[in-house]
């Protein structure tokens, strides 16, 4: 039987740092994608939305106002799918859209019925790539870029593992980008003892998230004992060098 994998790709993985979607980080995914097939069973969780409507439209205010974020959003949302659609089709993999709010894991009828849509979408070989419904929800908009998403997810499904693809190699002892003397975390075990040494980079960037909201998705995914990675999306071919074990990141485990 194949492992579920869930993974959460930011905005800043997808833009590759820059102000644009890169076409070429999506074919990176597509190519690992492609190589975990035999094994695991993906669901992609993708923000990237509003930074693809960045690159068609402006729309005054749109860092400021949530409702223009909401709107930037409806904008980007379709076009991000259509170049999901256009690289991953080269590649043979087919494509679902699902659009999801915290109503729909909070409810159990909503639970089930998103349950069967994913697990359908799975035995049929397509790959559900999942977003937040920004036109009627605002928390991973405003705060977790898809982190706390991707933890209800993988929760759902009963994945076997959750990455969530970051611009660093994972958790580190002070913030990378502001202490050079910073030390990388391999293994997490216990996320308490941590919460109180994170402090998150600078604000700015297209990315919502921080290390503060991925310590939220590993206490969700504490509860079920789903094991969760950050690793850094910004390198080729990340999913499958950390699974061969030939990149840092970090590993929080939890007893099963």
């Amino acid at each position: 039987m194949k492992k579920k994998l869930v993974l959460k790709i930011g905005s800043s993985t997808l833009t590759a740092e820059t102000d644009k979607i890169s076409r070429g980080k999506i074919e990176d995914l597509a190519r690992q994608i492609v190589e975990l097939q035999n094994d695991y069973e993906v669901i992609l969780v993708s923000s990237g939305a509003i930074a693809t409507a960045k690159q068609f439209i402006t729309i005054n205010g749109w860092n400021k106002l949530v409702e223009s974020k909401q709107a930037m959003a409806a904008i980007g949302q379709p076009i991000l799918m259509q170049i999901y659609n256009e690289v991953f089709r080269d590649f043979g993999i087919k494509t679902a859209q699902c659009l999801m709010t915290y109503r729909d894991f909070e409810d159990e009828h909503a639970r089930e019925n998103t349950l069967n849509t994913l697990t359908t979408l799975l035995r049929h070989g397509f790959i559900p790539i999942v977003n937040e419904n920004d036109t009627v929800a605002i928390e991973e908009i405003m705060l977790g870029d898809n982190d706390k998403l991707s933890a209800l997810v993988a929760v759902l499904v009963e994945a076997d593992l959750l990455v969530l693809a970051s611009d660093i190699d994972g958790l580190f002892d002070q913030n990378p980008h502001l202490h050079k003397e910073a030390q990388h975390i391999p293994i997490v075990t216990d996320i308490d003892k941590l919460e109180s040494a994170v402090e998150d980079k600078l604000p700015g960037g297209l990315g919502t998230g921080g290390m503060a909201s991925k310590l939220q998705a590993a206490k969700i995914c504490r509860e079920k004992k789903i094991e969760m990675w950050i690793v850094n999306g910004g390198r080729q071919h990340f999913i499958v060098d950390a699974l061969a074990g030939k990149i840092p990141f970090t590993k929080f485990t939890f007893d099963a």
